[in-house]
């Protein structure tokens, strides 16, 4: 009896990865070479391993910036993290063309140094309102809901578009030493399921918000022709069935990768491993049935207080059930703020504990990965 069942979870497990491997593409048909080659290969890793990420790992670190080649992860264990969030933030919002001329190169150097060491980026959107005060936060009595001004037929589409014709403008300067365009994941509108974003659940209708998707998607792929972009889907964790992770979802034909934000169940609410891992069972298993790729988009411990943090719940959360996460990413460490840190530095109570993951086999890191960007080479180093 137990052989018959080891022998249907098998069956099971090889049929997921054939209907992941007969739809592993992304859904931009003119993506770039090495786009597609990290697709697949993200998915391939994802099979036995998970990357690990850091927020603004090398732009900043607690007490430091600007440092060439320098995060904190590195100061600890020899190595950058093999994923690297950025945020556009600075080249959408309302400053003055030298700043935002500015933020772009101080971007895009980031961005093409990770390139050139094998590295990945994946960008979020901290987007302030367009149409009124309030920053990307939603401020009552400031914030208008700007969803149904932006999107088509609305009366700040044009005004949007230019903002995506200035993101389309960088993507596509990002050229590698070997003269290709850099891939990047793009997050836009995370945790769209809370409600301190403008862009929030209250604050637009399942409509609109698809619509907004749907159309930044097109515009950045069909009318500027960006292809060196994937596209990431993370709301927060307030989900506990596929049907309510769904809920805003644009369509298979619209996103390449399935998140989750995750923070409230690791640690800052609670500790809730068992719910934290079926949230990602739920994604994980929606990405094999339609050939997406999965990933933790946010999480961490602010401060790290808890010494065994990352082996007793980070590794314990994505190993409860086997699952195919390509990646996780801890939030940043401020430069100026004592406590707000989500990754140790040197000296940091949970830098024993931290070793321990970062030699745990499971986990890759930037010096463990060779040829992300070609389909026919990669392997683990």
């Amino acid at each position: 009896m137990k052989n018959k069942y080891l022998i249907l979870f098998a069956y099971l497990m090889l049929t997921s990865l054939g209907l992941w491997a007969k739809h592993n593409h992304p859904i931009d048909p003119k993506a770039t070479r090495e786009t597609k080659a990290l697709y697949t290969n993200l998915g391939k890793l994802s099979k036995a391993h998970v990357l690990f990420g850091h927020q603004d790992a090398t732009a900043y670190g607690h007490g430091w910036s600007g440092d060439p080649d320098r995060s904190d992860v590195k100061s600890v264990c020899g190595s950058h993290p093999a994923v690297i969030g950025m945020d556009i933030n600075s080249i959408s919002s309302g400053r003055s063309k030298e700043e935002i001329e500015k933020a772009k190169e101080s971007l895009r150097k980031n961005v093409v140094d990770t390139y050139n060491r094998g590295g990945i980026t994946t960008i979020c959107w901290h987007f302030s309102n367009p149409v009124s005060g309030g920053g990307f936060n939603w401020k009552d009595s400031v914030s208008l809901p700007a969803v149904k001004y932006i999107v088509p037929g609305g009366k700040a589409n044009d005004q949007y578009k230019r903002i995506l014709d200035n993101i389309a403008d960088w993507a596509l300067s990002l050229k590698g030493s070997d003269g290709a365009l850099v891939p990047l994941i793009f997050r836009p509108y995370h945790e769209f399921d809370g409600n301190w974003f403008w862009w929030g659940r209250s604050h637009c209708t399942r409509e609109e918000f698809i619509a907004l998707w749907q159309f930044t998607v097109s515009y950045l792929r069909d009318t500027k022709n960006v292809h060196n972009f994937l596209y990431a889907f993370s709301p927060d964790n307030r989900f506990l069935t596929e049907a309510q992770y769904l809920d805003r979802y644009p369509g298979d034909k619209w996103v390449d990768m399935l998140g989750t934000d995750n923070y409230g169940d690791m640690g800052r609410d609670r500790y809730d491993i068992d719910t934290a891992a079926k949230k990602l069972k739920i994604i994980s298993d929606y990405a094999l049935k339609t050939g997406k790729l999965a990933s933790f988009t946010e999480t961490g411990l602010e401060s790290i207080p808890d010494t065994s943090w990352w082996t007793e719940t980070l590794i314990k959360t994505l190993k409860k059930y086997p699952l195919n996460i390509s990646y996780v990413l801890v939030w940043r460490n401020d430069s100026r703020s004592p406590t707000h840190f989500y990754a140790p530095f040197p000296g940091q109570v949970s830098v024993p504990n931290f070793l321990r993951f970062y030699n745990n086999p499971y986990t890759l890191f930037e010096k463990d990965l060779n040829n992300i960007y070609d389909k026919k080479k990669v392997s683990k180093k």
